[in-house]
This record gives structure tokens, sequence and C-alpha cells, in this order.
């Protein structure tokens, strides 16, 4: 192989069986675009179905690779720094449930933060892990948690034995990154490998201005999605790992176990280029985006009415930020996120990342442009006009602040025999249902948990407000699932 970072060994390969002129006798049935229906060859062009390949021999195995997955993985763990690299074809999710059935077992305990994304609650119904869940400190004022410091962490691993797995959320939906490197230390202290699910830290290998990434402080596995923030497609993603304290063979398995067995080679291939990319023109092409960032949260500042997070000074709990991730509170104008979310998107063309009660993230990324953050700025700047009177600036729940009590493990929740209860029967109930707004993902109320009122009131005003709801079965949120 040519470790040379301008090779795309996967993706020259698709290119190379696109092109050829052969009789497809082999999945998948619409044979290079043949059987596709008009319409959709019309949206997506010929091109596109050509290279919608199977595992040919000249593509490799994703889950025994010799050839040029091999090679490929090869070369983005050179790029991102780490000892080796797995390619994801369904999603950052599937990396996070592999690490945890990877690293902990039936019983075995595993710490994580009570914000932690829905995919790893998924892990631990698998692997049947019991979960030691700490909670993150909050942010009243902007209704969002921060991340753990090895402090938290460093008391739950001295008063629990049978640890088996730290995983932490750096960074966070809204860019806050935790000291992983004092976290990595800590854990590593204690033999225990520290699983980052660092989703949104893709890009962080590549600029010295954005934070460190999880690699380079430490981490044992970090699991990046890839088509966030960089240019891959969505739904490809990246898992790494490095050091002695993950078995290698057992990972293997349990991505096999938790991924297709025909994975798109498109995607495949597009975490070749994005690798490529990244490697040969990543600092230029990120200077560009945090100088973008830099006049949106210039600009933003100047208006009295909206409040922008930003990093005073390094905590514990939230040492760094990214600057790229705009976080934007209206709750002065008396306006909830997802009104503003509708006003911009309706009225300026504008589409915010994550709307929520209280505020909104934008994700600015090397394919934004100075165009796009101007639309932003003047629709930002026009945003006055729709200031409601009488504001009560503590209008929104804080329901964060309440503490998660748990009767049972996710998993205990998910076998059990489960009840369906009208709203005000299901206060003080165990829980049965993942219940999420999404995004972000994260459970408001998890499997095992206690119902509290104040959880179903902000459930509602999240409802209410234009927010979607998974995990519930019952969509009007008359009726919740409750252990019997």
């Amino acid at each position: 192989m040519n470790n040379s970072q301008e090779e795309t060994p996967l993706l020259t390969q698709l290119k190379i069986l696109a092109n050829k002129q052969d009789a497809p006798f082999y999945t998948p049935g619409h044979k290079k675009g043949q059987g596709i229906g008009e319409q959709f060859k019309e949206l997506m062009g010929e091109k596109a179905f050509r290279m919608d390949l199977p595992e040919l021999p000249e593509l490799d195995n994703l889950f025994a690779p010799e050839g040029v997955i091999k090679d490929a993985q090869s070369l983005a763990s050179m790029a991102f720094g780490a000892q080796e690299t797995r390619f994801l074809a369904n999603g950052s999710t599937s990396g996070i449930i592999a690490s945890i059935l990877a690293t902990c077992g039936e019983g075995d305990k595993i710490i994580l933060p009570r914000n932690i994304h829905q995919s790893a609650i998924f892990g631990l119904i698998l692997s049947g892990a019991t979960p030691i869940f700490i909670n993150p400190e909050y942010n009243p004022d902007f209704d969002l948690c921060y991340t753990l410091s090895s402090a938290q962490i460093e008391e739950a691993l001295t008063t629990n034995d049978n640890v088996k797995a730290v995983m932490v959320v750096s960074p966070t939906y809204h860019g806050i990154c935790a000291n992983l490197t004092e976290i990595a230390y800590v854990t590593h202290n204690f033999t225990i490998p520290l699983v980052v699910d660092s989703a949104h830290g893709a890009h962080f290998s590549f600029h010295s201005q954005l934070p460190r990434s999880s690699l380079q402080c430490g981490a044992d596995i970090a699991i990046e999605s890839t088509h966030k923030v960089l240019g891959a497609m969505t739904q490809a993603s990246m898992l790494h790992l490095q050091g002695n304290l993950i078995d290698v063979d057992r990972l293997n398995q349990c991505l096999q176990m938790v991924q297709s067995s025909s994975p798109s080679y498109i995607l495949l291939a597009s975490l070749d280029s994005a690798r490529q990319q990244m490697a040969l023109q990543g600092e230029a092409l990120l200077t560009n985006t945090i100088n973008l960032a830099k006049i949106a949260r210039n600009e933003i500042k100047k208006l009295e009415y909206l409040s922008l997070l930003e990093l005073v000074e390094p905590q514990e709990n939230f040492f760094d930020l990214d600057i790229t991730r705009l976080t934007i509170n209206a709750q002065k104008l008396g306006l909830t996120g997802f009104e503003v979310d509708t006003i911009l998107d309706k009225k300026f063309g504008v589409t915010c990342e994550l709307p929520s009660l209280s505020h909104l993230t934008f994700i600015i990324s090397i394919g934004n442009t100075l165009q796009d953050i101007e639309r932003l700025i003047n629709s930002l700047k026009s945003l006055k006009v729709y200031e409601k009177n009488n504001v009560n600036s503590n209008q929104i729940n804080t329901i964060k602040q309440s503490k998660s009590i748990f009767k049972m493990s996710p998993r205990e929740a998910f076998f059990a025999k489960k009840k369906v209860v009208t709203k005000n029967l299901a206060i003080n109930q165990v829980s049965a249902e993942n219940i999420c707004p999404y995004p972000p993902g994260i459970p408001l109320i998890m499997a095992g948990e206690i119902i509290t009122e104040e959880a179903l009131i902000y459930l509602e005003e999240i409802s209410n407000s234009g927010g979607i709801i998974t995990g519930v079965s019952d969509s009007s949120l008359a009726t919740f699932k409750v252990i019997n």
C-alpha cells in the first residue's frame, strides 16, 4: 500500500467498477441503475446508481478487510492520529453500541453522563451492563448540560466495583468539551478504558485553534460522525482506537453484529474521500470555517436581545468550546427556540441544526460560505420585530435540574412486563420507554427511570412548541408505557 494521503484506495476502485461495462448478475436488484424508477433516477442522476455496488472481490469486505478497505482505514488512522480505525456505515450509533458490547458484559458496570445519547442506552440494553449515571452540571440560563469532570468520574470509580468502562460525551451537541486529558489519566489509573462519544468532534484533529481531539487527550476509543462536520455522506462515521485496554477482536465482532452485512460502498467511499480532503486541505478549510465563525460570533454579540454561549474561562466540566458551534438564547425576546427556528426558516430561509425550548444551535462547517454567514446575521438582526410583550425570563421549565432516580437498568425495563396508563397515573411510575426530544436524541425520560411530574410538563412544553418526540408509544402524550 502507498501511505500517501493523496491516495483514495476505496474511492478509486469504486470508480473503476462503476464505469466497468459488464452484465451484472449480482445485487442490488436495480443493476447499476437500469431498474431504478424514473423519478428517483431523475433526482439522483444515473452515475449515483452505478456506484451502488455490493461486496465484489475488488471492493474488499468491511468485516474482513484485506484490500482497499483495509488500506483506506489505515490511511484514516494516520490522518486522525489513531492506532487503528474502523469505518462505520451505520453511523456513530453502531460504534457507540459496539464499544459498550466490546467492553461490558451482563452485570458489568459502566460510568456514563445522564445526558448520554440514546444509542448508548441501546448498548446497555443489548449488553446487559449496569449503568452508573452521573448528572453533569446544568446551566439554567441556556437550559443545557455541561460535561463530566474528572473528579466526578474518580469518585464514581472509587465507590463502585466491577466497572469495566467509562463513556463520556465530548464535545456535546453544543460544542462543550470535557477535560479529557485529566479524565483519561483518572480512568487509566484504574486500568479502565475511556470511550468518548465524539460524534461532533471529527474536525478537531486538523486545526490547532480547535479543541484537542479525543485521541490526542488519551481516549482509548473515539467515535466520530465524519458526516456531521466533514465531507462524508450522512450515516458515514469512523471509530478510532489506541492503547492496549481494548480487546480488538471482540470489538470487531461487535461491529459486525450491529452493522449491515451489506454496507453501502457509497458511504464507505465518502469516508475515504473525506479523509483525503482533510489530510491535504484540512487546515486551510478549517481556517476559513473558524474565520466565518468569528465573524458570526462578533456580530451576534452586538445584538443585546440575544445571548451567545461562550467559554469565559476553562472549568473541569466546561473545559473548552468549539467556536464553530453557535448556541444562541432568544429568551429575552420572549420566544422559544422553536419559535425562532420557524421564523428564521419561513421568513429568511435560514435553518438551524438544533432548536430547543430555550436556545438554537447552528453548525458552521467546511461547507458553509460567507454568504451563509451574512444571511444568518441579517436574519438574527431582524428578530427584534418579533419580540413579545410581557416577557417572563423564567418562563422555560428547567426540568434538567431534577435528579434522575432509577429503579432498574434499561435492559431490565426493556424485558419487563409493561402496561399503559394515563399521564396522571404515570407520575412516580417506572418508565418502560426511552422518550427523547429529537434532535439531540438524549432521553428526557429513560426506561427504568421514575417519571416525574416536572418531566411530563417539560415534555409537553417541547411538544406544544413544535419539538419532535421519539420513543413514546402515544404521540399525543395522553398515555405512557410503564413497568407493570
